[in-house]
């Protein structure tokens, strides 16, 4: 894009009125029910919530995962992560090993069960986010990504930016 392009785009940007912002936030409000109903369904017949489905799918990504990163990924309380993980290995979705360099650590992973569900809780985000992306087209797509990560804080996006390039 030119240089001259550039302050064209952004003098627009700069102008949106309250109502429009207003819309957006509702919009986003609105599509992230819609983006958590299906997952809420499969997690609602194990009593599992969000927190579960968060954790499962990030130790999905990063297998072997310690417990600190897992808290500094999810921004959550260490409390809040133990009683979830209690559950997800009672359950026998994750399995949690003392760490060979250093024996505090805790590293996780999912058992085959774990893995199954959170291919079941991905499929049906990733089938609502397809038939969206489709509908929008490959420019909203671009724009919709970098929406969202402009909205990110620094240390939000760093986790972001450590996870976005690993492959499935």
């Amino acid at each position: 894009m030119s240089d001259s392009a550039r302050p064209q785009m952004g003098q627009n940007l700069l102008f949106l009125t309250d109502d429009q912002l207003r819309k957006g936030i509702e919009a986003m409000f609105f599509a992230y029910r819609g983006f958590t109903a299906d997952p809420d369904r499969i997690l609602a017949q194990k009593s599992y919530g969000r927190a579960h489905h968060r954790a499962i799918h990030f130790i999905h990504r990063s297998p072997g995962t310690t417990v600190n990163n897992l808290l500094s990924v999810l921004g959550v309380t260490k409390q809040s992560l133990n009683r979830v993980l209690r559950s997800l290995i009672e359950d026998g979705l994750v399995i949690s090993s003392v760490g060979r360099k250093d024996k505090r650590e805790r590293h996780l992973h999912l058992t085959p069960a774990g893995a199954a569900l959170e291919r079941e809780l991905s499929d049906a985000q990733r089938d609502r986010m397809r038939a969206a992306y489709r509908a929008a087209g490959p420019a909203a797509v671009v724009g919709f990504r970098q929406v969202l990560e402009a909205m990110m804080d620094d240390e939000t996006r760093r986790h972001y930016e450590a996870m976005k390039d690993k492959p499935e």
